[in-house]
């Protein structure tokens, strides 16, 4: 198994509407300084915060299937389609951008939210019909215990179809919790600490902070734990193919 903690000066950032919103980007686009630029076929991965109000006018998307998932606050979407959406905490928008769309971002109050974009087979993407689905807190199948809560945004019995292979984590521990996660072959999984510190447990132990961005990846079955580090822990994790039998498109440089 290898793992890379990249830490928060190795990530890129970034701003809107005059710094209102703040964005730290595990995975960021390019020239904006991210050590790492994708994983398989997850794309861009953006944590913003906001405290207060602030806008996003309209911009287009093509291709990429897009989520936007509010940890807490509250955001309103607007697009070519026509649709008009409050999305609040716990709740994911999903853009599948086809053949493409516009849309607009309106931050209501103090928000916390990650964007991420999975980029499916690209060719084929593009000739579909774009939508926008939009799904509540409850919708999403949750179990808690032994102190571990793991909430699956993406993955078996999520309401999300996406058609890029990804399975997706909100995964809470109380200080002295474990949690566990198998990993296959050419299977990668990113985590991103949202709150507390943490060590990774396998053949050795790797520690973790808050804002750290974690990657595992193994070439064989591998099964490992993760506990908090004197605190409660908090982390978004995300599993992806290491690669995919389709081309990717090459970010610019």
């Amino acid at each position: 198994m290898e793992m890379k903690i990249i830490k928060p000066q190795d990530q890129a950032v970034g701003q809107f509407d005059g710094g209102k919103l703040i964005e730290q980007k595990p995975i960021g686009f390019s020239g904006e300084g991210s050590l790492i630029n994708r994983l398989g076929p997850l794309f861009y991965w953006a944590w913003g915060t906001s405290e207060g109000t602030g806008e996003i006018g309209f911009h287009p998307h093509q291709g990429f299937e897009i989520l936007t998932y509010v940890i807490k606050g509250a955001g309103r979407h607007q697009d070519t389609l026509g649709t008009v959406s409050e999305v609040g905490a716990g709740g994911i928008q999903v853009m599948q951008t086809g053949s493409g769309l516009q849309h607009a971002e309106s931050i209501l109050e103090p928000t916390e939210a990650f964007q991420i974009w999975f980029e499916p087979y690209l060719n084929e993407a593009v000739k579909r019909t774009p939508n926008y689905s939009k799904y509540e807190h409850e919708d999403f199948p949750i179990i808690s215990e032994n102190g571990v809560t793991v909430k699956t945004l993406l993955g078996e019995h999520s309401p999300i179809n996406l058609i890029a292979d990804a399975k997706m984590y909100d995964v809470e521990l109380v200080n002295g919790a474990t949690y566990t996660h198998a990993l296959s072959p050419n299977r990668t999984l990113a985590g991103l600490a949202i709150r507390g510190n943490g060590v990774v447990m396998d053949e050795s132990e790797s520690s973790f902070d808050h804002k750290d961005f974690i990657i595992i990846q193994s070439e064989k079955d591998e099964t490992f734990t993760v506990q908090p580090k004197g605190e409660e822990l908090r982390m978004l994790l995300i599993e992806i193919p290491t690669e995919v039998e389709y081309p990717l498109y090459r970010k610019p440089r």
